[in-house]
């Protein structure tokens, strides 16, 4: 399944009844935050507790971004899950240390180390096997 708007892509790349990877590329701004929050919306009513954001090909992510982020991680953590994130740049990651949002948003170096987290049973098969990529 991929989903974008002329700014954002988002593409399930992995997903198991409890958890769901999501690449999440291009543009993270006010011009697409209803795009965003609708599609992880869907995914979180769809029964995945835990989503692992792939945003290593996210090039620009600004304030309306973030809040995008942590209104996914709250509905997320009302369900007793979590949002993890993946592959965060440079710039990205400076926002959530200056913001203080670490705590709330857990950085990994990799897909793989973020569903290292996770219980062993709620964990898609990663890397997925290729013709379910």
């Amino acid at each position: 399944m991929s989903t974008e708007t002329h700014r954002v892509t988002i593409t399930e790349l992995a997903s198991c009844s409890d958890s769901a990877v999501l690449r999440v590329s291009g543009e993270l701004d006010q011009s697409c935050e209803d795009f965003f929050l609708r599609t992880l919306g869907a995914s979180v009513e769809a029964g995945h507790r835990h989503l692992v954001l792939d945003i290593t090909a996210l090039l620009f992510c600004d304030s309306r971004g973030l809040n995008c982020l942590l209104a996914i991680r709250w509905l997320l953590a009302r369900r007793e899950g979590s949002l993890l994130l993946a592959g965060a740049g440079r710039r990205l990651s400076e926002m959530l240390a200056l913001t203080g949002s670490t705590e709330l948003l857990p950085v990994h170096r990799t897909v793989g180390q973020a569903l290292s987290t996770l219980p062993p049973q709620e964990r898609p098969q990663w890397p997925p096997s290729p013709s379910c990529a």
